[in-house]
């Protein structure tokens, strides 16, 4: 059994992975972390987690073997190093950091403290993505492009669960995030080209709430990745995968041919929940002792191409 610590605990994305926790059986959340005291203390007695958290310290000195890092970007980098430091097997929620810099600070770490080290690279492990890998593992599909969008409306500071944040998202540091790595995850290249593009940054939030972004790869494989915050419609990312032999359109853990015909995805994985999926193989490989997929040293070619675009865009940041 493996006793998880989740940081950030009832966070939106702090409660996606609680529940995917609890359909893992060799898996057992002994602590919960949160600054708010009284919060993190309910959440801890409604889900009967033994530990309740209000400092970090504290929480890495809790019974855990792991952690889950569900806590605001720019803290990833600083509380993963501390953790691994700590001997705690680190999962950090992506991006691992909103600097290249503390990224490859991060590894290092990872590589000093012999722990494992991985970043939240969700569509790596969602049915519907997974279901391409496996197209292209078999030699039945090969990517000519990849049009993703990722779209929000999110004009003020406020979270999934519409509440108020303490920190800043970010288009290019978070979202874009997602489907860089993706691109090379699906490709198995690296892009050569690179290009972005920025809208007017918000008055008060400091950041550009539009963006496009480009890639090529070596053998031409492209990708179009529009974002905004300012999308009043159909909300979340979705991803039109254009090749050989078909084409298909992945929305989160669903699939659809070029026709809208849905795909059957149940025998993709153990899971059609992409979360449980990926926090499966974390623990995996703490009990088999093995750089799982989406080790931070995997994740640090997204954070390069990020440091690229950010440099050639100069993007606004808070």
């Amino acid at each position: 059994m493996v006793k998880i610590g989740v940081a950030g605990a009832y966070g939106a994305f702090g409660l996606k992975h609680l529940d995917a926790l609890a359909n893992i059986p060799n898996a057992e959340v002994t602590a919960v972390f949160g600054p708010n005291k009284d919060k993190i203390e309910a959440l801890a007695t409604e889900r009967d987690i033994a530990s309740a958290c209000s400092s970090f310290d504290a929480f890495l000195a809790a019974d855990v073997d792991a952690v889950i890092l569900s806590t605001p970007t720019q803290m990833h980098a600083e509380q993963s190093v501390q953790a691994m430091e700590a001997g705690k097997h680190t999962f950090s929620e992506i991006p691992m950091a909103d600097s290249l810099e503390d990224a490859e600070t991060m590894v290092a770490a990872q590589e000093r403290t012999g722990v494992v080290g991985m970043v939240g690279h969700v569509r790596r492990f969602n049915p519907s993505h997974q279901y391409i890998r496996n197209k292209i593992d078999a030699g039945e599909f090969n990517i000519q492009q990849m049009d993703a969008q990722t779209y929000f409306f999110r004009r003020s500071n406020l979270n999934a669960k519409g509440e108020p944040r303490s920190w800043t998202d970010h288009l290019l540091w978070h979202h874009a995030c997602h489907t860089i790595d993706l691109f090379m995850y699906q490709t198995g290249e690296i892009p050569s080209e690179v290009f972005g593009l920025q809208g007017p940054a918000h008055p008060e939030l400091g950041i550009a709430m539009d963006m496009t972004i480009g890639m090529k790869t070596p053998t031409g494989k492209l990708c179009t990745l529009s974002l905004s915050f300012n999308n009043d419609g159909p909300l979340g990312s979705f991803f039109r995968y254009i090749g050989d032999s078909g084409t298909y359109i992945a929305r989160y853990d669903d699939l659809v041919d070029g026709r809208e015909q849905p795909i059957d995805l149940s025998e993709v994985a153990v899971s059609t929940n992409g979360i449980e999926l990926i926090d499966r193989e974390f623990i995996a490989a703490i009990e088999e002792g093995r750089e799982p997929n989406s080790s931070f040293q995997q994740g640090l070619a997204a954070m390069q191409v990020m440091q690229k675009l950010e440099d050639q865009m100069g993007v606004m940041k808070v």
